[in-house]
């Protein structure tokens, strides 16, 4: 079992490795000075030389590529004395300890991954990222959990009923779930229950987790959760309704449940004790790679809906070109896609040792 687990953790760390090296370089050829960005209208030779030489970009690309592998990696290499040393240890920079010496002024340290400063705000892209991703958790987990519930409940309610008109209908609202831009659904949800019908509802069409207010200060605010959580928990909910229904027709026509019920038991105990348990394995999967994506995929919602979460950030980065504030988001995107995807292979190895023998 240690053997299948220290398996995963190196296959996840090849992936982060191969994201790492795709984002570094599709951005760093992209057009643009980020000096020019950060100095606007107090731009002139000698302040974007500065800049430029701050940020390692007079330097060639390869070395610039090893320093942001340098700053991410929490056991890094540093020259505490040589100022002009393309891996300076600066301690406005790093929160670090430092471990052993290896003369010259070089170090080997333990820190926090540095994401570098956003080229807009200066502040550290860790801490607008520590800010922001908790409400697009938040946003995400609700989402989920919305779909998962409903989505398995009306797929086994198909797989029973199969043929029926309910079943029926479940598969078309499926299939319009899944086809429906999720733009799109956030613009028509925010219109229609937020604005046509807001005098019934009580919902607002933008709002956060968080709201401000003159006297009591910053309130925490539920209902702003539920139009965001009704647009992103749509398509997962067809996933699911449809995936749980296929999957458990199939385990229904085994053989093992022809037997448990030719022995008499009853059809409750057949579903819940025999049948689910196989069908349930695949609607996991796709719980848990949605759940990711949502994470990853709350930019233009969280931009219709001015929530306050890490996709709002992204979509303002993206329009000011503040490319650190880009890359940590998609590092931090891609390293939960990597967890979550660790923790299920884990868990499926726990759980059937034929996984742990078949990888």
């Amino acid at each position: 079992m240690l053997k299948f687990i220290l398996k995963k953790f190196f296959e996840g760390s090849l992936v982060l490795f191969g994201v790492v090296t795709v984002i570094f370089f599709l951005f760093n050829v992209l057009p643009g000075d980020p000096a020019t960005v950060m100095l606007g209208q107090r731009a002139n030779k000698d302040a974007i030389e500065a800049i430029n030489r701050d940020l390692g970009r007079d330097k060639p690309l390869i070395t610039q590529y090893f320093m942001y592998l340098n700053d991410l990696s929490p056991l890094s290499f540093h020259n505490a004395d040589n100022k002009k040393s393309a891996y300076y240890l600066d301690n406005d920079k790093y929160e670090h300890v430092k471990l052993f010496s290896l003369g010259d002024g070089g170090q080997v340290i333990l820190k926090k991954p540095y994401l570098r400063r956003s080229y807009i705000t200066k502040r550290k892209v860790s801490e607008v990222i520590y800010e922001t991703l908790p409400e697009t958790a938040v946003l995400a987990f609700s989402s989920i959990l919305v779909a998962s519930i409903f989505g398995i409940f009306l797929g086994i309610i198909a797989a029973i009923k199969k043929d029926t008109f309910f079943d029926r209908l479940a598969l078309v609202l499926s299939a319009l779930g899944m086809s429906a831009p999720a733009f799109f659904v956030a613009i028509l949800i925010s219109w229609l229950f937020g604005y046509i019908l807001s005098d019934y509802t009580g919902l607002s069409p933008i709002g956060s987790l968080y709201t401000n207010d003159v006297w009591q200060g910053e309130m925490l605010d539920l209902k702003n959760l539920i139009l965001p959580t009704i647009t992103m928990g749509m398509r997962p909910l067809a996933v699911i309704v449809q995936l749980t229904r296929s999957s458990l027709l199939d385990v229904l026509s085994q053989d093992y449940i022809r037997t448990a019920r030719a022995k008499g038991l009853p059809g409750y105990k057949v579903l819940v004790k025999h049948a689910l348990k196989n069908a349930l394995n695949p609607v996991v999967t796709a719980i848990s790679g949605w759940f990711a994506g949502l994470m990853a995929g709350a930019v233009l919602v969280e931009r219709i809906f001015s929530w306050k979460g890490i996709g709002n950030e992204v979509f303002e980065a993206l329009s000011k070109n503040d490319l650190p504030l880009v890359m940590g988001s998609t590092i931090v995107f891609a390293l939960i896609f990597v967890v979550i995807n660790i923790i299920v292979d884990i868990t499926y190895g726990i759980l059937d040792p034929r996984v742990r023998r078949a990888k």
